[in-house]
């Protein structure tokens, strides 16, 4: 039942327990006959609520295995210190109707306090609505004229009709993104050379841009977004790799998580990497647990022969993303971040033999027999459509997994 509490300044709430079945009226007599007299003429119930001081005692009570129990509400408007001493007056109730009873005070609550908790959070509401729902006319103008402008400047590009920024052609970097919303999203920020692959199936148009230009995937940060970089990985020539923060769209982000995201972007040497110990300590999470693993693959003589010549350096690149490059006496030249891998090779003169903590990708086998390497050495072999003649490409992860399990 909805109390009154028009002017009502405070709430006695307490809760009753008596040793047998009694009613509603039975407590409400109780609590008018056992005060009465005891407090004085100016605190007596029955004047107090004729005179509008306190307000309907309200009594719930349910009886169960020949016990009642419940709760007793009194609206007061007196002041806190009188409202205490009528509190603490129904504490002195023993009997209700023919049966022992126990009347426990809980709480005293200040109605006034709620209604300006109340006020605040009400004018708190009115203040957010009045500065979002109500925005200057000249704003809404501006705004939807940019929409209509961006919306204009997105065109299509190639045989299959791909949404993408009016800059496609023109620059020598491109943005290789999911979908229309995407490329939208990029133009209101000013970002004009994105593409989107519409959907999960690569196009041919993509492959072919991506070996003419400085390729970024920006991809969204779920499961997704994943799918679509390992297949851009497979088929396309990728540079970089930009991810939206995770569990977001690429079409849900504001200007800064973009220009953050895109300032953030690895090579895809590194992506390959993170996505390959992705897998594998997934791989390893739902493997069942045995005490014997299945061995790995042996390897030819001549290949365990030529990582037992490099276990020196091999044994110090598991987990640290970095690599060295050797001369032909297989001494050390130039220790560099897998990131800088390209670069080095590319600067980097009288390298015969790469030993390095990430995944032989094509780009790298491609850089790698231009500058006339011998040998290289990853954790992984990627998928290598095009393997010179003179090139070694050797793997080392599974010795190190061989050795792992021997500690």
């Amino acid at each position: 039942m909805r109390t009154d509490i028009g002017t009502t300044k405070y709430l006695i709430y307490a809760q009753i327990d008596a040793s047998g079945v009694v009613e509603r009226p039975d407590v409400v007599g109780a609590i008018f006959g056992q005060t009465e007299g005891l407090l004085g003429d100016d605190l007596d119930l029955r004047e107090l609520q004729r005179t509008g001081r306190i307000g309907r005692i309200s009594v719930t009570v349910n009886s169960k295995n020949g016990r009642s129990r419940g709760t007793i509400t009194i609206p007061s408007s007196l002041d806190k210190i009188e409202t205490s001493i009528l509190g603490a007056s129904l504490e002195t109730i023993d009997r209700v109707g023919p049966c022992e009873a126990r009347i426990t005070v809980t709480k005293i609550e200040d109605v006034r306090t709620l209604k300006r908790n109340y006020v605040v959070d009400r004018a708190k509401e009115l203040v957010r609505s009045m500065f979002t729902e109500v925005l200057p006319e000249s704003q809404e103008i501006t705004e939807e004229v940019k929409e209509s402008i961006r919306i204009k400047e997105i065109t299509k590009y190639g045989k299959d009709s791909l949404p993408a920024g009016p800059n496609i052609l023109d620059s020598d970097a491109i943005i290789v993104v999911e979908g229309r919303a995407d490329v939208l999203n990029l133009l209101r920020y000013g970002i004009r050379n994105s593409v989107a692959v519409e959907g999960t199936s690569i196009p041919r148009t993509i492959v072919d841009l991506s070996k003419e230009k400085t390729v970024t995937a920006f991809v969204d940060g779920d499961r997704g977004g994943e799918l679509i970089l390992k297949e851009l990985m497979q088929v396309a020539e990728v540079d970089y790799v930009a991810k939206a923060p995770s569990g977001k769209e690429v079409e849900d982000l504001t200007k800064k998580e973009t220009v953050k995201s895109l300032r953030n972007k690895i090579p895809i040497e590194q992506a390959m990497n993170e996505l390959f110990e992705k897998h594998l300590k997934e791989e390893s999470q739902e493997a069942p647990k045995s005490k014997s693993k299945p061995k790995p693959k042996s390897k030819p003589k001549s290949e365990e022969k030529e990582l037992d010549r490099l276990k020196e350096y091999i044994n110090k690149l598991p987990g640290t993303l970095d690599a060295f490059l050797l001369d032909e006496k297989e001494s050390l030249k130039i220790k560099v971040s897998v990131r800088d891998l390209v670069d080095a090779i590319s600067l980097t003169d009288d390298v015969k033999i790469v030993v390095f903590d990430g995944v032989v990708t094509q780009r790298l086998v491609d850089v790698a027999a231009e500058r006339g390497i011998d040998c290289l050495v990853g954790i992984k072999i990627g998928n290598i459509t095009k393997k010179p003649v003179n090139l070694k490409i050797l793997s080392f992860g599974e010795m190190v997994e061989e050795e792992g399990d021997l500690y």
